[in-house]
Order: structure tokens, then sequence, then C-alpha cells
């Protein structure tokens, strides 16, 4: 492990969040906010946190209400704004910690809508944006559960999440990961925030990086890319990565991925 973790906790919208905390070795020269997806945890990214972190970043990854340690309903997402403002929270503490230091989020899957919805609620506020296989443009397959009632077992097949089957492995086993069906209510916040989201504004002058498998069967290639495209400022860096599926920061070209990432942050924090 690069630097030194440890945990902090906030009082969240709706309870109890948990915040993981990577310190680098030496001095801090930037803030990067980690949002994970939906089902999961924080602890899924240890090695972006090592990366991050040996980079010289100081990392604030928090388990979103409702998910990993953080207290709540088990993936009850009942207004993903609450989930935002949790995650302003976040950063408010990381900037009293380090008051002189850019802050960058970095949003995959739902936290890449969480981050997407941050940067439009909170302009002016972070030096760069990363979103990896958003669920901005929405998630077709998943949305479509909401015709059924009840909503059908069906939880996240392993397999799409990467090609390396050690992810699936690891993402089955993991006794903090969600393994059972999606709730109306989380489904149709989701929605929401969507349309949200396709309304603006958009990023303006804020530094972005987009990262998106071409084989994301979760979250569609094609379903994103109007989305960013609509919402594109003067300052966008797309990285679409062939045969990759939903977890690019999981793939199998992982270190590929994380060195564009360090590139961008050096760049703009």
């Amino acid at each position: 492990m690069t630097g030194t973790e440890t945990d902090l906790e906030i009082d969240g919208t709706r309870g109890r969040v948990v915040v993981r905390r990577r310190d680098p070795e030496g001095a801090p020269r930037r803030v990067v906010l980690l949002a994970h997806g939906y089902g999961e945890h924080s602890g899924r990214y240890a090695h972006v946190l090592d990366h991050l972190a040996a980079g010289g970043a100081v990392v604030y990854a928090p388990d979103h209400l409702g998910h990993g340690r953080s207290e709540g309903e088990r993936v009850l997402v009942d207004d993903v704004e609450d989930m935002v403002a949790d995650l302003d929270q976040v950063r408010r503490t990381a900037h009293e910690e380090h008051p002189d230091l850019p802050i960058v989020l970095l949003g995959h899957s739902m936290g890449g809508l969480l981050a997407t919805r941050y940067a439009q609620r909170y302009p002016g506020v972070l030096a760069g944006l990363v979103v990896t296989g958003p669920v901005i443009g929405g998630s077709p397959g998943l949305f479509g559960l909401l015709e059924y009632d009840p909503i059908p077992d069906v939880p996240i097949d392993p397999a799409i999440l990467s090609r390396d089957p050690a992810v699936g492995e690891s993402y089955e086993q993991d006794p903090l990961v969600w393994h059972g069906p999606f709730k109306r209510a989380t489904l149709e916040a989701f929605v929401a925030s969507v349309d949200t989201i396709k309304a603006g504004p958009g990023f303006g002058d804020l530094p972005v990086l987009w990262v998106h498998g071409e084989d994301d069967q979760l979250v569609p290639l094609d379903a994103t890319r109007p989305v960013i495209e609509k919402l594109r400022g003067s300052d966008l860096t797309t990285r679409i990565d062939p045969g990759a599926r939903h977890e690019v920061l999981n793939e199998t070209h992982r270190d590929e991925v994380l060195a564009d990432v360090s590139a961008f942050l050096d760049r703009v924090a």
C-alpha cells in the first residue's frame, strides 16, 4: 500500500457516511475524490488509491449512502441529489484539511452520474472531472426493469465487468457488494437524475476526462456519447478502449488507463 490509510466519518443527508482517506508518503500535491459505482464500495479501488497516492494525491473515497460500510438501507437511493450533497460534504472536509490544494473528482458508473451532477451543482469548485463508464445516458437494460412488476431478481452479472476473470470472482465473493435485485425507487431515482443531467448546464471550461469501454454492456457507449457531446465544454479528453467492458479501472489494461488519469491530473491539478 502506498501512503497511510485512515477512516473518516461524516454526517450525510440520511446517515453516517464512512470515508476512506489515503495520504501519500510525502507532502500532497492535490486532492482526489473518488466516487464508486452502484452496489459496490470504495474498497474495490484500493489499487486506484495506491496509484493516485503514489502520484502525490490525498484521496477521499466515501462509501455512498446505503453502500459498503455507510449507513442506510442497502442500495436504496431515494434521490441522487442526496448522494451528491454527501459528496460535497466530503469535499468540504477535504478542503478544510487541505485548503490550498486543487480538487479533482473521479466517478465510475453511478459514481460518474454523481460526479457529473456534482459538477453541474457546484461550478467553480473542481480543478478537473474524470468519469469512467458514467450512467449519464442511462442503461437501457437496467432501466427497462421498471416495466416489470415486481422487478425481477436480476443482479449484475460479474462477467460483464472486466475481461479479467479475477475481477468477477472477487466481486462475486465480496460481502460488501450488493448481490440482490434492483429496487424500484433506486432505478426511478437514476432515471430522474439522467433527465436532470441532460437538461444541463454543460461543463463549460472545466477540464473533463471521459473513459469508456467499447464493449460496455451495462452502460452502453452509444447511450452515453450523446450526453457527453451535449455537455462538453472547451476541454474534453476522450478515451474509448476497444474490447473493454464496464469497469475500465479494473480491466486488463488498467495500468494504461491509470497512466492517462495521472497525466490528466498532472495537467489540471
